[in-house]
């Protein structure tokens, strides 16, 4: 992955609606091929380890999914819960910050829904 140049027109535009626009700061939160997905798990399954998410997750790298749940981790979204023992075991939980996103993704779901042109149509 690259990173833009710290003075560039694209990183002072992203910087300024990320901090102005509160679409555009969810959209750079919870936005991306992946996070969306793994909250979406996590709200209609209270808690599951790496290796479930990694199953659900059609595609995913190793190493997209352990950035993209650092990612989360560190917006608050969700926790990381560690266990002892061997071989280790980590689960993860929404925080009560995450689970506020139920509502915007019912929301979406059913705007998806009635936008999505079904084959049968």
């Amino acid at each position: 992955m690259t990173t833009r140049k710290e003075n560039s027109t694209n990183n002072h535009n992203e910087m300024y609606w990320k901090s102005n626009c509160g679409l555009s700061g969810t959209l750079a939160i919870i936005g991306g091929r992946w996070k969306i997905n793994i909250l979406a798990y996590l709200l209609n399954h209270p808690r599951l380890r790496y290796s479930e998410l990694k199953e659900k997750l059609v595609g995913i790298s190793e190493r997209v999914l352990s950035a993209k749940l650092k990612e989360l981790e560190n917006d608050s979204l969700i926790e990381k819960i560690e266990y002892e023992g061997f071989p280790p075991k980590v689960e993860y939980i929404l925080t009560e910050k995450g689970k506020s996103l139920k509502e915007i993704f019912d929301l979406m779901d059913r705007w998806g829904d009635q936008a999505i042109e079904k084959p049968d149509e």
